[in-house]
């Protein structure tokens, strides 16, 4: 067993006249791990650290007033200089995720054995030690959002408040912060590890932390990103998406046997080159398209998809992405995962336009669930009944007021960012199969960012024959691992 102690406070501490205030509930306790025969020891310090905002009333100062309780798993190296000592600040996205998936999957210390394809692990699960652990090169700091994993506002704060995006910034930048002053960190070389809308957030954490608190980011690394939801949105008379999914819907097609022997590079150069001159001027042409020319981007689009030409032709050239996962594999009767296109699953209707449930998210939702449950009690020490909640929808409607009237990007973020701090490097890392962030559209936007042609060398890009959590497959996080320490490693050089 771990020792563990816990943060002690004064016996009036967190009251305030008659009323009691929350405070840092946080436990620490030391560990150790071996990695490539090098013994680590390690604090890991987890519990909610409440943040505090300065409020006036009347003209007058009021105090710093207690807003949200924010969970936060930190691990630091014991003896580290923490000079020299980079450290990764990690969170998922949803927006309603917690940071479970980068906590237990890729980045900790322990890992969760959930299984794979055809080889998923039965109930209860197990935890091993993660010996491709990023904390052999950073200490690692993990943040959960407001309202998700035990993080939560205080009684009397309307949670609403950092359910949106400029009030999720304001709040994980605070964590960001506070933690770096607290642990005497602003000198250490630092990082952002987002996934998903954690790519969003770090993005626009990026120029914020920037702008706001003067704080200057060695490296953000950006994994199955989406930095402009135009890329995503298949609002009817947006057609971008449809010619950027072109390329993942190709290489799910080939996985699932469609596209004979043909290696996966020839199928996705095939598609990338239809999906960026050929497809998008179909689209545009509409009706116009003489009746030679769209049976031949029909046949197309049907050959690189793995659909049925009477389905592309049916669908108006438009292959909407939930509707591609229901109907690519109806005559086995299947549906593919979103997130991970690897996985398969049964329908109680195989007459479904989308299907009911994405079963690559089915097959790794139990694991993570009960080993973070597990995980916090059992070796990290840290109680609390209330659920963890590792998805949860509570933050909806999430606001993107600051975007009314055009849609949601951060790639102008982003560009400030690098603009502002040429030292800024970032790695960006794909799934072939990933259907709910697919690689060309995030390619798209890098390739579209305004920024000096010299700075795009600081962009670096990662690709791995899985999905959105493309740390599910075995061989790609090892590889994974690796890629992100050798970017930690070179973007900390001094």
């Amino acid at each position: 067993m771990t020792d563990k102690t816990t943060d002690e406070q004064p016996e009036d501490a967190g009251k305030d006249s008659a009323q009691d205030l929350p405070t840092d509930d946080l436990v620490t306790t030391q560990h150790s791990i071996t990695v490539k025969r090098r013994k680590l020891n390690y604090t890991t310090t987890t519990g909610r650290v409440v943040l505090r905002q300065e409020v006036l009333t009347e003209g007058t100062f009021d105090g710093h007033q207690p807003k949200a309780e924010v969970f936060v798993t930190a691990y630091t190296l014991d003896g580290a200089d923490a000079a020299r000592r980079p450290v990764t600040f990690a969170f998922n996205g949803g927006p309603g995720s917690s940071s479970v998936w980068l906590h237990l999957g890729l980045l900790g210390p322990r890992r969760v054995v959930s299984g794979d394809v055809d080889d998923l692990v039965p109930p209860p699960y197990d935890l091993v030690d993660n010996a491709e652990t990023l904390l052999a090169h950073s200490d690692l700091v993990f943040i959960d959002p407001v309202s998700t994993g035990y993080s939560r506002a205080v009684k009397g704060e309307k949670p609403g408040q950092y359910h949106g995006f400029q009030g999720d910034l304001e709040s994980v930048g605070e964590v960001i912060r506070l933690w770096t002053s607290r642990n005497g960190r602003w000198m250490s070389p630092k990082f952002l590890a987002g996934e998903s809308y954690g790519t969003t957030r770090a993005a626009g954490l990026a120029d914020y932390l920037q702008t706001r608190y003067g704080m200057y980011l060695n490296g953000l690394m950006l994994i199955s990103s989406v930095l402009d939801f135009a890329t995503l949105d298949f609002s009817e008379g947006n057609d971008l998406p449809h010619t950027l999914f072109l390329p993942t819907y190709a290489a799910i097609a080939h996985y699932h046997g469609l596209h004979g022997d043909r290696p996966l590079e020839d199928v996705l150069a095939d598609a990338e080159d239809f999906a960026s001159r050929d497809y998008p001027w179909a689209l545009a042409r509409g009706n116009r398209l003489t009746a030679e020319e769209r049976e031949a981007a029909v046949t197309r689009l049907a050959s690189l998809t793995g659909l049925s030409v009477d389905y592309v032709d049916r669908v108006d050239l438009r292959i909407e992405h939930v509707r591609f996962f229901t109907e690519l594999l109806r005559d086995r009767r299947q549906v593919v995962g979103r997130l991970d296109s690897r996985f398969t699953g049964p329908e109680d209707d195989h007459g479904r336009e989308h299907f009911s449930q994405d079963p690559s998210y089915s097959a790794i939702l139990g694991p993570y669930t009960a080993a973070l449950n597990h995980y916090v009690r059992a070796e990290l020490g840290y109680e609390n009944d209330l659920p963890y909640e590792i998805l949860t929808g509570n933050v909806r409607p999430w606001s993107y007021k600051e975007f009314e009237g055009k849609h949601v990007t951060v790639a102008d973020k982003l560009a400030a960012a690098m603009r502002a701090n040429p030292h800024l490097k970032v790695h960006i890392a794909y799934g072939h199969l990933d259907g709910a962030t697919p690689y060309y559209a995030a390619e798209h936007v890098v390739a579209h960012l305004r920024v000096p042609a010299a700075l795009l060398a600081n962009v670096e890009h990662a690709y791995y024959p899985a999905g959105h959590m493309m740390y599910v497959h075995e061989p790609s996080r090892v590889q994974q691992s690796k890629d992100l320490a050798a970017f930690v490693q070179s973007a900390s050089t001094r």
